[in-house]
């Protein structure tokens, strides 16, 4: 079933993290009791420092340990993500502190496309919260170490009294047409055959509109008229927030910038023809360029 967003028809969003997660129930993460109320029933997910997350049953249905199995810990070392409809508690943990940590390990993008939609949401959460502390241990103003406080959610210094908070980073993705053709791009660093639509971060001082023209025009050359957003997605690779836009360009030549290793138009048959025949390789599904690409060619 096609969505519609200020009357104009979508595709149905079905790229990863969608999912409404957890009630993250932000009042409860100063409440230490009700935390430690929570925890002996809870599942914990453990994540290594490479991201994957350590889990036991089958990749298809994972089975997590409960809180009162990590012998010695409790919820001050871990963080809490929040409650599931049955007002069961998530937290999620460094995988380092479990004693017999469970054998089996996935990374979040396999987790995406196999698992169901709320533990694939948790860990994508998890992931994006642990990776933030790994690398935030000393205060940026005054160098002394962290603690981490409100379930995981801020680091306090004890020696400036500063509290540094989760970072996210919003980055725009976009799909460019002139009306008859679709701009694609890829990177050196793909897979070959692997073609996407543009996408960049957000720099100081821009507005969403001002950052999708100005990756356009240094990724390939392109000058756009206007630009609508359309709809977002957490990218916790490591930390990102991505932006989905639809934008509108005259039919001008492709100049590639230094960032992508080559950019073109396609046509709509073009895109189908070539991917049909093996000759380009798609964005994956659980990716919102998947989505805003397939929301393209579902209009041509």
């Amino acid at each position: 079933m096609r969505q519609q967003l200020f009357g104009v028809s979508q595709a149905p969003r079905q790229y990863a993290f969608q999912h409404p997660g957890l009630d993250r129930a932000e009042h409860l993460r100063e409440d230490l009791d009700a935390l430690h109320r929570h925890w002996p029933g809870a599942r914990v997910l453990l994540v290594d420092d490479d991201g994957r997350i350590l889990f036991s049953g089958s990749e298809d249905e994972p089975q997590f340990l409960l809180g009162d199995q990590l012998i010695g810990h409790g919820p001050e070392t871990a963080v809490f993500l929040g409650l599931d409809e049955s007002e069961s508690a998530w937290f999620a943990v460094a995988a380092n502190i479990a004693l017999e940590p469970p054998a089996r390990s996935l990374d979040l993008r396999s987790a995406a496309v196999r698992w169901p939609a709320l533990p694939a949401s948790a860990y994508a959460q998890a992931r994006a919260l642990l990776h933030w502390q790994q690398r935030n241990r000393f205060c940026g103003i005054c160098g002394q170490a962290l603690q981490f406080v409100r379930g995981g959610f801020v680091a306090r210094c004890a020696h400036c009294s500063v509290e540094h908070y989760p970072r996210t980073d919003p980055a725009i993705i976009v799909a460019v047409s002139d009306g008859e053709r679709l701009l694609l791009g890829r990177q050196a660093s793909w897979p070959e055959k692997r073609w996407s639509v543009l996408a960049g971060f957000l720099e100081p001082g821009e507005s969403l509109e001002q950052t999708v023209a100005r990756e356009v025009m240094e990724e390939a050359g392109v000058r756009i008229r206007s630009c609508q957003y359309l709809a977002s997605q957490p990218w916790p690779f490591p930390a990102a927030l991505m932006l989905g836009f639809s934008a509108e360009a005259e039919p001008q030549p492709v100049n590639v910038g230094a960032e992508l290793e080559d950019a073109r138009w396609f046509t709509a048959a073009e895109i189908r023809g070539q991917v049909a025949a093996g000759e380009m390789i798609s964005s994956p599904r659980m990716s919102i360029s998947r989505w805003l690409i397939d929301d393209w060619l579902s209009r041509h």
